[in-house]
């Protein structure tokens, strides 16, 4: 008789409770105090916030440490994450408690803004730590409320391009309560030997030495905390953002595997309306390859919000002339197109066309060839006055077919 494996998902604990009207009305003042501030100090035209916002949580022990650079990696970004325990160790922070003020869920939400306002964080940003209470799972609802009526606001002038459709994600790296304990006291045998070794040898720095990461009953207590207050509060989320729950009970290798499958790349939850219907025409490649993902998605939405007739024509270049070579070649994977078509005669059409291919899954080389073609002859001088004619050569690349006999 054949066993059943044991599962390894870890449980999940059962959905957040509802917030209360005081803690929906504390929100709604916090974060109004502190949105009134960001407009005085900033400017309503200069409340800029990153276009993709990862919140990262996950249970004490699950690797956020460790896989953070890894999902930064994924995701493209090329700035630090944020991460509140530090934020709340800033010169800010520590000013506030030498006054003898508590960092609370005020404090937090207002170092947490003026700290996304900055220009690193502009394409997309991991938030390490956050939310953590319902009060700050409100006043996230109300940033992004606030970002899409900014992004209304300024839709249809110069600025719309700073302005773009936000893109929330919850990630949550999860174990179970053993595997939480267990990776806890480990870290902490492994930082008791690390440090030793950096107090004998003078190498190297002491890592962060955590109560928690000696004593079982300390650890345990860690995860019910997490349990029911930190994953309570991204749990109110699911129903409004992009939420990914990793499976992270396994080695790292496989949770870097559920991390890439979470994390799928699909154009359409990031690109502005508008340009999703522009390009509804042009087939996705089965294999979409993610190269400079924030810089490509801003250039397409400027393409649509401030050369929006150029667009058009070359999207539909590439629907009626360029799609049809490019689906015969299907098998070989590889299409070369000769054309004069005038609306490549624009620099700009180039940069569309390549970028346009790029976000579908293609890869798209253009290269311009001139000819000299006798057009008449100068009967007293016997000069032949030619006319330059100009070739572009398409060369469109994509994963082909793969057929096999027998």
């Amino acid at each position: 008789m054949t066993k059943t494996p044991p599962q390894t998902t870890p449980p999940i604990p059962p959905p957040a409770a509802k917030m209360s009207d005081l803690e929906i009305k504390d929100a709604h003042l916090i974060f109004g105090g502190v949105w009134q501030d960001l407009e005085t100090d900033f400017g309503q035209e200069n409340l800029r916030f990153p276009k993709e916002i990862i919140l990262l949580g996950g249970a004490p022990g699950a690797g956020k440490g460790t896989n953070t650079a890894f999902i930064t990696k994924t995701r493209g970004l090329t700035c630090e994450p944020v991460v509140i325990s530090a934020l709340l160790d800033s010169p800010e922070a520590r000013a506030l408690k030498n006054a003898g003020n508590m960092v609370g869920d005020r404090e937090v939400i207002g170092l947490l803004l003026r700290q996304l306002l900055r220009a690193e964080y502009r394409d997309g940003v991991i938030l390490d730590g956050f939310p953590r209470t319902k009060v700050q799972v409100e006043c996230l609802k109300l940033l992004v409320d606030k970002m899409h009526a900014l992004r209304r606001e300024f839709y249809s002038t110069s600025l719309s391009i700073h302005f773009r459709q936000p893109t929330i994600h919850i990630m949550v790296l999860f174990v179970d309560e053993k595997e939480s304990i267990a990776r806890q006291l480990r870290r902490g045998r492994e930082t008791n030997t690390h440090n030793e070794e950096v107090a004998r040898t003078g190498i190297g720095e002491p890592l962060e030495d955590r109560p928690t990461d000696h004593d079982e009953s300390l650890a345990r207590r860690r995860y019910r905390v997490f349990k029911e207050q930190t994953w309570d509060a991204l749990q109110s989320l699911k129903e409004i953002f992009h939420y990914h729950f990793i499976n992270a009970q396994g080695p790292i290798g496989e949770v870097e595997q559920n991390i890439l499958h979470e994390l799928e790349y699909q154009s359409t939850l990031e690109l502005d309306p508008r340009t999703v219907d522009r390009l509804r025409g042009v087939p996705v490649a089965s294999v979409i390859i993610v190269h400079a993902r924030q810089e490509l998605v801003k250039r397409l939405d400027s393409y649509e919000l401030e050369h929006n007739e150029q667009f058009a024509k070359v999207t539909s270049f590439i629907e009626k002339k360029v799609i049809p070579i490019v689906i015969r070649h299907a098998i070989s994977g590889i299409a070369q197109i000769n054309t004069e078509d005038a609306v490549l005669e624009n620099p700009l059409s180039l940069a569309m066309l390549i970028d346009v291919f790029s976000e579908r899954g293609y890869h798209a080389v253009v290269d311009i060839h001139r000819i000299e073609i006798p057009e008449r002859v100068d009967l007293t001088t016997g000069e032949i006055k030619c006319r330059t004619k100009k070739v572009f050569r398409l060369q469109i690349r994509f994963q082909g077919s793969e057929i096999r006999r027998g």
